[in-house]
This record gives structure tokens, sequence and C-alpha cells, in this order.
């Protein structure tokens, strides 16, 4: 998990999002947490699976780069079934 300037919460679930995917758990998230009036708002950002060489199943944390996208991997999935290197932007 990875905080932002703003103190939001970024991370990666390997299960959820579309359960039709994956034996019905889902393929995986990622996911930012918003701290609001002293809770926090979920927003999905990618729901993995969503095509034919997508990744799967995130499990590796995440980093920023300076114009604020978010970079991870999955290991499996992608184009070869092999995991893929993400790139989530604002």
């Amino acid at each position: 998990m990875i905080f932002d300037s703003a103190g939001n919460l970024y991370g990666t679930t390997e299960q959820g999002g579309n359960t039709s995917l994956c034996g019905g758990n889902g393929c995986g998230v990622v996911f930012k947490l918003s701290p609001t009036s002293g809770t926090w708002t979920e927003t999905v950002l990618h729901a993995f699976g969503a095509f034919a060489s997508d990744g799967l199943q995130p499990a590796a944390g995440l980093v920023f780069d300076a114009a604020g996208n978010l970079y991870g991997t999955t290991p499996i999935g992608g184009a070869n079934g092999v995991g893929t290197v993400f790139e989530v932007t604002p």
C-alpha cells in the first residue's frame, strides 16, 4: 500500500472486482481509499480481467512516478499468461 501527498491510500487485492471471472472470486482490483470526515471512501480504479490480455491477481507493491501515475505488477495474465506491469493514470 502507498499514500499520496493528499493522504489517499492506494492498494491492490488479489481477488474481488468482477466476480464472474477467476473462478467466481474476481481477478483483483487497484483501489483508492480517501479520508472523509473520520471515515474512508473507496474507489475502484481498475478491476483486472476486463480484457483478454489484462493482468490477473496483483500481488506486489505499488509505486508512483513524478506525474502521479501508479505502477504495479501481476504474477499471471497478460498476453503470454506470465504476468504484466500495469499503469493507472490519474
